[in-house]
This record gives structure tokens, C-alpha cells and sequence, in this order.
């Protein structure tokens, strides 16, 4: 048995670029970048950041490209996908990407008609999707 769910909240840290599959399916891809601060044993103050990137489908696409930008908090609910690709000087490649399953707004720059919450639904071909 398995389980793949993972939740952020973080900061976009580019504006959603939408596309669309051959078979019209539209497809968003973008990143987000989630704090973490803390103080060391000595007192000193500590942060990180933790860059991810996602990708979503259908209505769920079009929506986060229409009311996202660059900065904007967001909340992702999703499965996380392990993706190796060749470079083209040979080298070996990979990233973790969380494919979207819903968001929801997290500030209060909702625009009419906005319901605050959506679910994700899958291409045709059930998420296997060229990259």
C-alpha cells in the first residue's frame, strides 16, 4: 500500500505559464517557495527556502493562470512526481513537481466569482503527461 499527498503553502516565485497539450488539454506550470525561519543554538537568527515546482490541468490550469502572479501566497494540495531527463551536455537531470489536485486562495485578493477553493481534474490520458 502507498500514499501521495503533499500540502504547501508558499509564495509564487514566477507568473503560471499556461499551455495546452495536443489534445487541447490546458496545462500550468509554476513554482513556489516556502520559508522556514528559526534561531541557531547560539541565539542567531536562520532561514531557508525550499523552491518547488507544480503543474495542473484543465479548469484548474486556467484558473491559477488567470488569478496568480509573481509573489502571490497560494495553497497546493497535489502528488509528487520524481521527473530525469538527459541535459543536452549529457549530463543527468532531476526534480520532485507537485501535480496540482486543488489550491485555494490564501489572501484577499479573490476576484468576483472567485469560490476560494477548487479541485483538480485530470487529462484524458490520467496524468501521464510528456514532458
Amino acid at each position: 500500500m502507498s500514499f501521495n499527498q503533499v500540502t504547501m503553502l508558499g509564495n509564487l516565485t514566477r507568473k503560471p505559464e499556461l499551455t495546452y497539450l495536443p489534445s487541447n488539454t490546458p496545462v500550468v506550470d509554476g513554482g513556489i517557495a516556502m520559508n522556514r525561519k528559526w534561531k541557531d543554538k547560539d541565539g542567531n537568527p536562520r532561514e531557508e527556502v525550499c523552491f518547488v515546482d507544480f503543474r495542473a490541468f484543465s479548469k484548474t490550469a486556467e484558473n491559477i493562470a488567470k488569478y496568480f502572479d509573481k509573489g502571490r501566497p497560494i495553497l497546493i494540495t497535489g502528488r509528487l512526481q520524481f521527473d530525469q531527463w538527459d541535459a543536452p551536455d549529457g549530463s543527468k537531470r532531476s526534480k520532485h513537481r507537485i501535480f496540482v489536485e486543488s489550491f485555494t486562495f490564501v489572501d484577499s485578493k479573490q476576484q468576483d466569482g472567485d469560490q476560494g477553493h477548487q479541485r483538480a481534474t485530470e487529462p484524458e490520458d490520467n496524468g501521464s503527461v510528456p514532458f
